[in-house]
């Protein structure tokens, strides 16, 4: 999610895999609870930049997510080292001392938010 006042995406507690009724239900809720005005989607490209099976996968739910809350936009965004991009800045809060290993379950959480943030720079939103 986004901060409305810093422009900046921050992590969420991800959600967790209970089945497509439990996504429909969870992701009925954040739409409820947030408001959003688009729902940004990472894209796992190959390093080439060529489609994997999970791209397709994603492009699969990026269109569920579009037909289920439509009229809100969908947008697909390159998601290529993002992983690895969150796994560093978490190595890096561990030496500062500021995150536990506990907290390396959230990573998934932060590439997320270091895609939302990609995103808002090549659209100038941020």
């Amino acid at each position: 999610m986004t901060h409305p006042l810093t422009g900046t995406a921050r992590p969420l507690e991800p959600l967790k895999n209970t089945g497509q009724a439990g996504l429909e239900s969870a992701f009925d809720k954040l739409v409820a609870d947030w408001r959003p005005e688009r729902f940004v989607v990472g894209l796992p490209l190959a390093g080439d930049g060529s489609e994997t099976p999970m791209s397709r996968r994603v492009r699969s739910f990026a269109a569920w997510l579009a037909q289920r809350f439509a009229p809100i936009d969908v947008q697909l965004h390159d998601e290529r080292m993002s992983s690895e991009a969150a796994a560093s800045q978490f190595a890096e809060r561990r030496r500062q001392g500021r995150a536990r290993r506990r907290d390396a379950a959230r990573l998934d959480s932060m590439a997320a938010a270091l895609i939302l943030d990609s995103w808002m720079r090549d659209h100038g939103v941020a």
